[in-house]
């Protein structure tokens, strides 16, 4: 199944008038093909891990697009890795923060992990994640909106960090680090 190019949600420009037709839209078991031809008709950059998982690289962050489970129990995750070191002194605030952030958006919902560093003190790193239960199929666009959603609120995510934390695009240090 290819992916219609007007099932991606437009955000920000007027909406797109709802086709008058009544038809149902297709459901589908979402595989890594279906994401690679959206992640190209979106002209997002991807690459296919070691693991077989497929990511999208940012400077700051790397997004993941993972199928999990078998047969009517598979899910589909967008998980974000947030590069950018946080000083474990911090983890306080961080956490103060990323709850406010999961407490007034629904994706992605971020957590903490501390990441010991081999040349350094550890670090706080985040993580942000949404899942979709796809094994008995799903209709096309909710998928493609939701996944073009998670995306967006990736990124979202990343500048409004930025701007919580005062820091300027870019900043990969922790203090004192």
């Amino acid at each position: 199944m290819s992916i219609d190019p007007s099932a991606i949600p437009n955000f920000g420009g007027r909406p797109e008038p709802e086709p008058a037709s009544g038809a149902a839209a297709p459901v589908v078991v979402p595989d890594q093909d279906l994401v690679k031809q959206l992640l190209d008709q979106m002209e997002l950059k991807y690459v296919v891990d070691d693991e077989g998982d497929l990511a999208a690289p940012w400077e700051e962050f790397r997004t993941y697009f993972m199928f999990r489970g078998d047969d009517e129990q598979q899910v589909f995750s967008v998980r974000t890795f947030y590069d950018r070191p946080h000083h474990v002194d911090e983890k306080l605030r961080i956490l103060e923060l990323i709850d406010d952030w999961n407490r007034r958006t629904l994706w992605p919902k971020v957590y903490s992990h501390v990441h010991e560093e081999d040349d350094g003190p550890p670090t706080v790193r985040l993580i942000g994640e949404a899942q979709m239960l796809i094994g008995t199929g799903v209709a096309i666009d909710h998928f493609v909106s939701s996944t073009v959603s998670w995306v967006r609120a990736s990124i979202e995510f990343d500048k409004w960090l930025v701007e919580q934390l005062g820091l300027e695009p870019g900043d990969e240090k922790p203090e004192d680090a």
